[in-house]
């Protein structure tokens, strides 16, 4: 285990290391307490070989449900356990995540939900246009070739008619699944200093909205891809997101963005 301090833009985290690193490329994973659906996600993955092209590496918010057992992840083929030992939500995860990556040496990585409602069998897809030359690629469920399933119906429309018409704005680009977090971004777009990804202003959903515009607002190459997105037929949506606070939230974060209110 490496204990790392915290620092301007990175929180302080532990890194426990399971495995050297093996791909040019990583898979960082946001969870906290997402049981058995992490658990499920990266047997997912193990079966479709996504260890053999990408480290995978799991950036822990403090889970208590004892998902995060080292040789349980180990046996599923975890490169690295990140857990964040600090103050912040998703955006100080990926923060972590992203500045431990560019520390390893990481060429680029791709970011997915820890729900396991996305098709992590596509993460060759990402490397395939990383390796195009491609600095931001937008995983998509509602391209030819994709699939929406059971997608709530408020959730449809959120995206569809407010999320990304405003973030196609944003970035002079359409974009067409952009709460997605599905993606992918080239070490040269994270390390460019008109970026700036590392800052403490990026809490919660901040990021995600910021580096979806970003690129192409720089000239940078952007792209979607089709992927997949399956919720469960019936109980409870998996998400952090709250109806009422958390949607009043992204709208603030989109408009602030609108304005380049998180341009360096």
């Amino acid at each position: 285990m490496i204990a790392y301090e915290r620092r301007d833009g990175v929180p302080r985290f532990e890194a426990y290391e399971l495995d050297v690193k093996k791909s040019r490329y990583c898979v960082l994973i946001p969870v906290i307490n997402e049981g058995e659906r992490i658990l499920q996600e990266l047997k997912r993955a193990r079966h479709y070989n996504v260890m053999s092209c990408a480290d995978v590496v799991l950036c822990d918010g403090g889970s208590t449900d004892g998902s995060m057992e080292q040789k349980k992840l180990l046996k599923l083929g975890v490169n690295t356990l990140l857990i964040k030992r600090d103050e912040g939500r998703q955006g100080a995860q990926l923060r972590m995540g992203i500045w431990w990556a560019l520390q390893r040496g990481y060429d680029g990585v791709i970011t997915i939900d820890g729900n396991n409602k996305d098709s992590i069998e596509d993460i060759p897809r990402f490397i395939e246009k990383l390796n195009d030359g491609y600095d931001f690629i937008q995983g998509s469920r509602f391209l030819k070739g994709g699939h929406a399933i059971n997608t709530p119906l408020i959730r449809l429309i959120s995206v569809r008619l407010i999320h990304a018409p405003l973030i196609s704005l944003t970035a002079r680009q359409r974009f067409t699944d952009t709460t997605n977090a599905y993606r992918a971004y080239s070490r040269r777009y994270l390390e460019n200093p008109e970026v700036c990804p590392l800052r403490d202003i990026f809490i919660s959903y901040e990021l995600l909205a910021y580096l979806s515009v970003r690129a192409t607002q720089l000239g940078m190459k952007a792209c979607e891809i089709p992927v997949t997105r399956r919720y469960p037929k019936e109980g409870k949506t998996p998400t952090k997101i709250s109806f009422f606070k958390g949607n009043y939230e992204l709208m603030k974060i989109l408009v602030t963005n609108l304005f380049g209110g998180y341009n360096p």
